[in-house]
C-alpha cells in the first residue's frame, strides 16, 4: 500500500467506523481478522512462530487456533481504537477493570513519579483513557509513522484521551529529558516497552530465549527515583482487564548498567507470566527473538519493521 492509501484507510476507519452499530463493527473486524489469518501472510506466520515460544509443545492445530484468536484480538484493538473517541466516560469505566490500582495511586499521591511499562497486549489506548479518567493524565512516546498526516492523527487521537504524546524521532523536544522532568515532577509516564531489537536494546531472557528490550524504563526510574510498575492487559469477553503489578525495586548492588539489566529482566518475567496466561492478547506480529533476526539487524531495519506492521496487515486484509 502507498502512504496515501494507508492514510485514507485509517481516515476511513476513524470517520465511518465510529458510526456503525457495535455488533456490526465487531463482526466486520472479526471477518477481516479471519480473512488475514486464512491468507497466512508473513505477519500471521510470525505471530504463530512467536506463539510457539510462548506455548511450547502445542500441535499445529492448536497453534492455528491460537493465532486466529490472536488476530481477532489484534483487530479488536483497532476496532476499539477507531470507536474510542465516541465512547462515553461511563462506557470506559464499565469496560475496563483494573487490579492493583493502589500500586499506582499511592506513590502519585505521595508526590513521587510513576513509570508504567507494558507489553503490546490488549488495548493500551483504552487502558490509558481509563487511567486519565481517574484524574492521572500522563506522558507517553509514539513512534513516528508514515505518512506524516497519519502520525498527526494518532497524536491528536491520543491527546484527546488525555495523553501528552512525544514523538520518538524527528521532533524538537528532548524525549528522555522531558520524560525525566515529568517523573521528577511527580507525574505519570506510560511506555510500551517489550521490544527493542536495535543495538540500543538491553539483552534479556524471555521464555527461555534471548531478546532485547528498551533500557529506558529502568534507567529513567533510577535517574529520577520514580516507581517502575509493570502492567499486563487482556480481554475477558467484553471487558478489558489490566493488572498493575508491584513496583520493580532498584537493586542495592551493581553499577547502573547492572541495575538496569536486573530491573529490565525482572519486568520481563512479570510480562512473561501475563503473556503465558493470555497469549492470544499479545499482539506481537513482528520478529521478537534474536534467533529470528538476520545476522546484521540495524536500528533502521528494526524500526521500519515495527512501523510497517499495521499497514502491511491492512494490505493483506484488503487483498491488495
Amino acid at each position: 500500500m502507498t502512504d496515501r492509501l494507508v492514510y485514507w484507510a485509517y481516515a476511513l476507519g476513524w470517520g465511518l467506523l465510529k458510526h456503525l452499530p457495535e455488533r456490526v463493527a465487531r463482526g466486520l473486524f472479526d471477518r477481516l481478522a479471519d480473512y488475514a489469518w486464512r491468507k497466512r501472510g508473513k505477519r500471521v506466520l510470525q505471530l504463530e512462530a512467536n506463539l510457539r515460544r510462548v506455548r511450547p509443545g502445542m500441535d499445529e492445530a492448536a497453534v492455528r487456533e491460537l493465532s486466529r484468536a490472536g488476530m481477532r484480538s489484534y483487530l479488536r484493538y483497532w476496532m476499539e481504537s477507531f470507536r474510542l473517541p465516541v465512547w462515553s466516560r461511563e462506557r470506559v469505566a464499565r469496560d475496563v477493570q483494573v487490579e492493583g490500582f493502589e500500586h499506582l495511586r499511592a506513590p502519585l499521591e505521595a508526590g513521587r513519579g510513576v513509570l508504567i511499562a507494558l507489553p503490546h497486549m490488549g488495548n493500551w489506548d483504552l487502558a490509558g483513557a481509563w487511567v486519565a479518567q481517574q484524574g492521572y493524565p500522563f506522558t507517553t512516546v509514539a513512534e513516528r509513522l508514515k505518512p506524516e498526516r497519519l502520525f498527526d492523527r494518532f497524536v491528536a487521537f491520543r491527546e484527546g484521551l488525555g495523553m501528552e504524546v512525544l514523538a520518538l524521532t524527528g521532533g524538537s523536544v528532548n524525549v528522555i529529558g522531558t520524560l525525566a522532568r515529568r517523573l521528577r515532577e511527580g507525574r505519570l509516564v506510560c511506555l510500551v516497552g517489550d521490544r527493542d531489537l536495535s543495538e540500543a536494546g538491553i539483552g534479556v531472557t524471555f521464555f527461555g530465549e534471548g531478546t532485547r528490550m528498551p533500557a529506558g524504563p529502568a534507567a529513567l526510574c533510577q535517574r529520577t527515583g520514580a516507581a517502575l510498575l509493570p502492567v499486563t492487559l487482556w480481554y475477558d469477553g467484553p471487558v478489558l482487564r489490566a493488572r498493575i503489578h508491584p513496583e520493580v525495586p532498584v537493586p542495592e548492588e551493581g553499577d547502573r548498567k547492572e541495575r538496569t539489566l536486573a530491573m529490565t529482566q525482572a519486568m520481563a518475567q512479570v510480562w512473561e507470566r501475563g503473556i503465558r496466561e493470555h497469549p492470544q492478547d499479545w499482539h506481537m506480529l513482528q520478529r521478537f527473538w534474536l534467533a529470528d533476526l538476520p545476522v546484521r539487524e540495524t536500528v533502521k531495519a528494526a524500526s521500519a519493521e515495527r512501523a510497517e506492521a499495521a499497514p502491511e496487515l491492512a494490505a493483506e486484509a484488503s487483498g491488495s
